[in-house]
């Protein structure tokens, strides 16, 4: 039987509004991803949680910062979600996420969140990702602008699916 995991990538503080880099339409995002996470809930789907976090230095996801920290409606509403923490856009990279999906024994990956055209794709056309069937969210991704949002999508397609939430954690037997 195939088991699936929802993984939520950077979906991080400052990614909105009084972060240090605001993305296109993050509150409607941020409204899908809750969405795509209570769906997994709902039908037993695994969630995991991605954290990219940076020297304390950097303009971005600075370690110890407030905009490094995970957005708070995410850890609500996925407060057991294990959280791999990665430096890298590729979520596999230097990481433990094929460790958690192995314990997890999961198959397909459901990928949302933010930025659409670096960390979110990376990941869903990584080496790393090959043996899991995977599918994106659109709607439950963003970046900074809708063209790049769009351009980034259709970038991969040949090697992803599209799916939306509705559909996204079908069991498949």
């Amino acid at each position: 039987m195939s088991r699936t995991a929802l993984l939520v990538i950077d979906v991080q503080n400052d990614y909105f509004d009084n972060g240090s880099f605001p993305l296109w339409n993050t509150e409607q995002v941020l409204k899908e991803i809750l969405n795509a996470i209570q769906t997994a809930k709902e039908q037993d789907t695994a969630v995991v949680l991605v954290q990219h976090v940076a020297e304390s230095e950097s303009p971005l996801f600075a370690e110890g910062s407030e905009g490094v920290k995970l957005h708070q409606a995410i850890l609500d509403a996925a407060p057991d979600a294990p959280i791999v923490t990665k430096t890298h856009a590729d979520a596999f990279q230097e990481t433990n996420l094929t460790q958690v999906l192995e314990e997890l024994a999961v198959d397909r990956l459901v990928i949302c969140g933010m930025m659409t055209q670096n960390c979110v794709t990376h990941t869903a056309i990584s080496d790393a990702a090959d043996p899991y069937q995977v599918s994106i969210l659109p709607d439950a991704c963003t970046t900074r602008e809708e063209l790049l949002h769009f351009i980034a999508l259709e970038a991969i397609q040949a090697k992803v699916t599209y799916t939306d939430i509705q559909h996204a954690f079908e069991r498949v037997n």
